[in-house]
């Protein structure tokens, strides 16, 4: 097998993990996610974060150096060391009411429908969560539309931009198309 080695990312909710794990699954090649590399496992998740440096060693120990695979998820700000080892990166963007209504359902099935309601104890969390991603399209925050942009734009392979808003069968088979000749 050629190389390729796709990268999936975007905003919160945009469909990044979903989309990578379905291409991953059409391609016959690992998924990675950087949720698993970035986030130290605790009970609940997502509280510590791992040092940078820990992460990439995992990243590279784990899978960095096979031919195939797809890394879903955000590497802004500490991943640039990474680029060289993209084939291809996949921008999905999607409407933020979209996004916002994804992520309240993921968190409902992650944490409880009663954990994330108000009285729950994720609620305080899950509301915390749902404003920081809300403010991906504006710059708000440090993970940023703009800031995604720019990083795309220095990107020595190709970068497909796809709207995560459609069904996620054919989001699958554009991309299977466009890097065709990798796999």
């Amino acid at each position: 097998m050629k190389s390729c080695r796709i990268h999936v990312m975007g905003a919160s909710g945009a469909g990044v993990t979903s989309l990578g794990r379905a291409l991953a699954g059409a391609l016959a090649i690992p998924h990675h996610d950087t949720d698993d590399y970035f986030w130290l496992p605790t009970e609940p998740p997502y509280r510590d974060k791992r040092d940078v440096a820990e992460r990439l060693k995992l990243m590279q120990d784990v899978f960095l150096p096979r031919a195939a695979w797809v890394l879903s998820g955000s590497l802004n700000g500490w991943g640039d060391v990474l680029i060289p080892n993209f084939d291809a990166v996949v921008f999905l963007t999607t409407p933020r009411d979209m996004r916002l209504q994804r992520l309240r359902a993921r968190e409902a099935t992650r944490f409880g429908a009663d954990a994330v309601a108000p009285g729950g104890w994720r609620h305080a969390e899950t509301e915390e969560f749902i404003e920081w991603a809300s403010g991906y399209e504006d710059g708000n925050v440090s993970r940023n539309q703009a800031k995604h942009q720019a990083w795309l734009a220095q990107l020595p392979c190709p970068v497909l931009r796809m709207d995560g808003s459609r069904p996620l069968p054919e989001l699958v088979a554009e991309v299977r198309a466009v890097i065709g000749d990798l796999a």
